[in-house]
């Protein structure tokens, strides 16, 4: 599935359409969450199973990750940006740092 069908889909699942700063706290506490959901299960896979990932933990976290992208999917929808445009633009920025040789550093626009 591309972004673009990702979006549209996902966007179903959306309580509000509107964007007010007000509205904006709901996908952004949610990412946070999520994030932090994944990274439970790994530090729980590190601190129980000596840094092994079963088949079933990784399902666990493939599962958590999808909800980080509807997440990521939800705020792109809220400020009316094509995710699959964010994607572009991010690999455009990622390539762009590795031929100038800025991967490692700090800095947004390295």
């Amino acid at each position: 599935m591309d972004f673009v069908t990702y979006q549209k889909q996902a966007r179903v699942f959306s309580k509000d359409t509107r964007i007010e700063a007000s509205e904006l706290i709901y996908p952004l506490l949610g990412l946070s969450s999520e994030v932090g959901e994944v990274m439970d299960k790994c530090k729980k896979v590190f601190r129980d199973n000596s840094g092994e990932f079963s088949k079933e933990i990784r399902l666990e976290i493939m599962k958590e990750i999808g909800d980080v992208l509807w997440y990521l999917s939800e705020l792109c929808s809220q400020f009316s940006f094509d995710f699959d445009d964010v994607a572009n633009m991010n690999i455009d920025k990622l390539s762009s740092r590795k031929l100038r040789g800025a991967i490692g550093g700090s800095g947004d626009n390295r």
